[in-house]
């Protein structure tokens, strides 16, 4: 009986890895020659949230970190010229007759200034996320995903990376930290390696779209976590579609 428990709790500190298929194996091959973009902006129409100030004092590293400085949170983070940093950009649908074997490189997910960053970041299914930290302080990774198996990893100061994979689609999974509890951060797990972030200019890019109609969604934390938009646009040989989204609060 001891055996067997033990057993058990061994298993849940294992990743949920995808199992292989005949798909995953052979990707369809795309003419590289043929593909196009998407580019496009990410903006904001109305009254910009109230920027929330993050009290760290439970924690004097991650003060220090900060040399003293306020710091604020992320998820209503508006950029100065009226536009949108930290929005997921991806395919939500048109590229099924595709199969894509994710990437061998990992993501990287770094703890600094128990902060996490990036904020927002994007994986494919079966890609390795690669958890690392740049603070003197033990942090505490819980994922919390809704289609995914849930995790919750404590990490000290100078340990290994924690690396980690999902085995669903899911969009966005919320990440917090148990020891900081205004860690957080957002994980987009698709199956196409069509998506991308904004950055602090509110612009984006998707790159290696291959001819045909694509559903693009945008998923923001401003004006209300969990707010997305979508648009379907169709992409020629070689061409690029400008596909701009404006979000506004939430009712």
């Amino acid at each position: 009986m001891v055996l067997f428990f033990a057993a058990c709790s061994k298993k849940e500190e294992v990743s949920e890895t995808p199992k292989e298929t005949p798909e995953q194996a052979q990707p369809t091959p795309i003419d590289q020659s043929t593909v196009g973009e998407v580019t496009g902006k990410v903006s904001f129409q109305g009254d910009k949230p109230k920027p929330h100030r993050i009290m760290m004092d439970q924690d004097p590293v991650c003060v220090q970190k900060h040399g003293g400085k306020p710091v604020f949170a992320e998820d209503d983070e508006v950029n100065a010229n009226g536009t949108l940093p930290n929005v997921f950009v991806y395919v939500k649908s048109g590229a099924e007759k595709y199969v894509f074997a994710p990437p061998s490189d990992p993501v990287t997910l770094d703890q600094d200034g128990c902060m996490y960053k990036p904020h927002v970041v994007g994986i494919m299914v079966g890609q390795t996320l690669k958890v690392v930290s740049s603070d003197p302080t033990t942090h505490n990774i819980h994922p919390m995903p809704k289609d995914n198996r849930e995790w919750n990893m404590s990490q000290a100061p100078g340990a290994a990376p924690i690396e980690q994979k999902f085995a669903r689609e899911e969009v966005m999974i919320p990440v917090k930290c148990n020891q900081h509890p205004w860690m957080r951060a957002y994980i987009g797990v698709v199956k196409n390696p069509f998506f991308a972030v904004s950055g602090s200019d509110g612009t984006f890019t998707i790159k290696g779209l291959p001819p045909g109609t694509y559903t693009i969604e945008a998923w923001t934390t401003v004006g209300g976590t969990g707010q997305t938009q979508d648009q379907t646009i169709t992409i020629g040989p070689k061409e690029t579609k400008t596909v701009d989204f404006t979000f506004k609060p939430s009712a």
